[in-house]
């Protein structure tokens, strides 16, 4: 696998650091969720969490688009050299750059939507209490 192009390599780099990245985006994701009893009890730490796996995930869109980008164009590249052309090759963009493009855009929609979900000023140092709930059984006079 050492013997590959460069931009293959690169890409295949930036494929890895992206799934590194989204990995540890969806386990700060997991556990910046307010309905998960795992870290703080604090919304406002569990929010800042939550911003954080977020930013993982863009930043792994980034990397993912970057290899996928990279690859096409090296493709486009190619087939606008006229020496490297034979007459009956033909070079297209297969369906695995679609689909890594969409991909990339994806994660980068989660994540900016995780984003999303920080606290606002006002709410910032406020704890969350139940609200005492009304008795149900009643006096009969």
């Amino acid at each position: 696998l050492l013997p590959l192009a460069v931009h293959i390599q690169m890409s295949r780099a930036l494929m890895v650091i992206s799934l590194l990245l989204g990995f540890f985006g969806i386990i700060m994701s997991v556990v910046g969720m307010k309905c998960t009893k795992v870290g703080e009890e604090n919304p406002v730490t569990k929010s800042r969490i939550a911003v954080a796996g977020g930013v993982l995930f863009i930043l792994s869109g980034l990397c993912s688009l970057a290899a996928v980008s990279l690859y096409a164009t090296q493709v486009t590249y190619e087939f606008f050299r006229e020496s490297t052309i034979r007459i009956n090759a033909r070079y297209e963009f297969g369906s695995s750059l679609f689909i890594g493009w969409g991909a990339a855009s994806l994660s980068m929609l989660g994540g900016s939507l995780l984003c999303c979900s920080c606290p606002d000023k006002e709410r910032r140092g406020q704890q969350y209490h139940q609200q005492s709930q009304p008795s149900m059984s009643r006096e009969f006079v």
